[in-house]
């Protein structure tokens, strides 16, 4: 028996990198997937991919920033499956670099708006589907930098850190209603979300990034796609609350 078969997984970001990876993991198991993110050039070759392993997929233009297209999003996904099983929130930006000092409101305002915002606006959608049906399952992508600080990007780190904070709160308020809520804090992970930070292209840079990792190399999307299944599953039936570290060692030292 496939570990999701069935289930409709709402994806938000699903279109590359991690999202993407947890998509074609979710329809292995067996999901309706459904990517909810922004059009890219690599959406047709995006939903390819997902829909060779299961061709219950379907793409949803969204911004996650925008409340009113979120909740349009979220009742498209009901309307197409009639449920929402399991949610991952993972759409998010990296944002411009910068001293906290120094940084311009805009630069703060879109990080935030899409990180932090904007998955408080899934959920809102999501646990309101899930209060329904009595059943479901958030996953929230948060960031090492969800524990920690990292020069440079405070905006980043602040929004993670509020990820985490809204995970535990709404596990605490949905503990009884048979919903999970957990996050996932990934280490430094080759994405493209990394390469436009500019770090692919600097090799001493990379180098500098590669050995803050115990393990001394950079995680991949696939290694998050298999926590992400633990948590998307009955395998971690009795976790909520949590927020699982896949980071290569980065955060035990």
């Amino acid at each position: 028996m496939k570990k999701l078969a069935n289930k409709t997984v709402l994806i938000t970001g699903g279109l590359s990198g991690i999202g993407k990876e947890c998509a074609i993991a979710a329809a292995k198991e067996g999901a309706n997937v459904a990517i909810v993110d922004i059009k890219s050039g690599d959406m047709e070759t995006a939903m390819t991919e997902i829909k060779t392993h299961n061709p219950k997929a379907v793409f949803i233009e969204c911004n996650v920033s925008d409340f009113g297209l979120v909740a349009a999003a979220m009742q498209q996904v009901v309307s197409t499956f009639g449920t929402i099983d399991v949610a991952l929130n993972n759409a998010g930006i990296g944002g411009v670099p910068n001293k906290t000092g120094d940084m311009s409101e805009k630069e703060w305002q879109d990080v935030i708006n899409v990180n932090l915002n904007g998955v408080f606006y899934c959920m809102k959608h999501e646990l309101t589907q899930m209060v329904q049906q009595k059943s479901g399952v958030i996953i929230n992508m948060s960031s090492i930098l969800g524990k920690v600080g990292f020069a440079g990007s405070p905006h980043y780190a602040a929004a993670k850190h509020g990820v985490i904070g809204l995970t535990q709160s709404a596990a605490l308020e949905y503990a009884t209603e048979g919903i999970r809520i957990n996050a996932i804090c990934p280490g430094f992970i080759e994405t493209p979300l990394l390469a436009k930070a500019g770090i692919t292209d600097h090799p001493d840079v990379r180098q500098h990034i590669v050995d803050l990792h115990p393990m001394k190399r950079l995680g991949t999307s696939r290694e998050i796609a298999t926590g992400f299944l633990f948590l998307a599953c009955d395998d971690s039936s009795f976790m909520t609350g949590a927020a699982l570290d896949i980071d290569g060692g980065y955060l035990m030292q």
